[in-house]
């Protein structure tokens, strides 16, 4: 049944996606040009998902187990230091360039968007690197 649940949660975000056109890459980036084609409509999408999230935390905090789980996990508070800075400017860079994050990216991919197929492999290598440098130890293809 939980597979199910999350199955169907996961269209619903999906479907969410595309709705609110974050599956284009195009009005991304028309929402990060601020001095031409500036489409602030995204801001609403960010506003509603900062909305959504802030009413599940605030429900999660009230009960004392979730529906389907044994325990919340709840993500702890990190300071900003480097890492975090440096990871952030990375993706935003990304984001940027491409229009596409994770998420909606594999939502374009469902559609058949042909940007991501070049942005999905690039996205797998910016993990495995991320996650590689962060254990010490060298980037993928460096030899």
């Amino acid at each position: 049944m939980r597979i199910g649940i999350n199955f169907a949660l996961g269209l619903l975000f999906g479907l969410g996606l595309v709705i609110s056109g974050m599956a284009n890459p195009a009005k991304v980036q028309n929402f990060l040009d601020l001095a031409g084609t500036w489409d602030p409509s995204l801001a609403f999408v960010m506003g509603g998902a900062v909305a959504a999230t802030a009413v599940g935390f605030f429900i999660a905090r009230r009960r004392y187990t979730p529906v389907l789980e044994t325990a919340f996990e709840i993500p702890p508070g990190t300071p900003v230091d480097t890492r975090l800075i440096a990871g952030s400017a990375f993706f935003g860079l990304g984001w940027g360039l491409s229009g596409f994050c994770p998420g909606p990216a594999i939502t374009a991919l469902s559609l058949g968007a042909t940007g991501t197929l070049a942005f999905i492999p690039a996205m797998i290598f910016g993990i495995l690197a991320g996650a590689r440098m962060s254990r010490g130890g060298a980037v993928p293809g460096d030899g």
